[in-house]
Parts: structure tokens; sequence; C-alpha cells
């Protein structure tokens, strides 16, 4: 069964740090691009970033441009998403989502019916 499953989520004050983890299993990532969404109460979900196939291309939300930087290694078929600076409207869950052969530009934003493949999401709370 093809699981994708994040980790890394919790309890941070504003200004700290979390990195999330995004691991597949049943299916290699080789030929994936990896995107991460994120879902706050009564809001819609947002696209957050995407990693190409290679890792040559990469789109961050302008929300977090320059506070988050997405990776992936292909070898421990693992996404992350080193979160920093974070703010309280970081808070919401985080999913990761994949999609094999997908091309997008770095500079439009996602939309999540692109994707077919959903984690169960991992809770990111940013709070003093």
């Amino acid at each position: 069964q093809a699981l994708l499953v994040e980790s890394g989520g919790g309890l941070v004050q504003p200004g700290g740090s979390l990195r999330l983890s995004c691991v597949a299993s049943g299916f290699s990532l080789d030929y994936y691009a990896i995107a991460w969404f994120r879902q706050a109460p009564g809001r819609e979900r947002e696209g957050v970033s995407c990693i190409s196939i290679n890792g040559a291309t990469k789109h961050y939300a302008d929300s977090v441009k320059g506070r988050f930087t997405i990776s992936r290694d292909n070898a421990k078929n693992t996404v992350y998403l080193q979160m920093s600076s974070l703010k309280p409207e970081d808070t919401a869950v985080y999913y990761c989502a994949a999609e094999p052969n997908y091309m997008f530009h770095s500079d439009y934003p996602l939309n999540s019916a692109d994707f077919h493949s959903w984690g169960q999401g991992t809770q990111v709370t940013v709070s003093s």
C-alpha cells in the first residue's frame, strides 16, 4: 500500500524552527514531485512549497519565502520542509502530497487538485 507519512510537527514559540519530514512507503519518490500544503481552521488549503523530481525547481508561497526550505533525499525516500522564523499565522495542519511526473513553475501558486497522493497531516502550532 502506497503511503505518505508526515512527522515533525509540534508546538513552537514564535521565531522558532521545526523540520517536517514526509516519508513514502510502498512506492519510490524518485519520479514524483512533492508538495507541502497547509490548512488552518476555517481557511482553505494553501500550497506552501513544492520540489521537482530532480530537486532543481522549487516553489514557495510568498508567505513563507525566505523562511522555509524544501529539500529531498531520494535515497531515504523522504522530503523535508525546514521552517524557520515561525509566526503564529503559520499554525496549521501540514500535509505532504505527491504527483508523478508533475511539472510546475516556481512562480505559480500550487493547486491541490493536481496532487492525488496525500499524507494524513501533522499539526504545527506556533504560540507563546
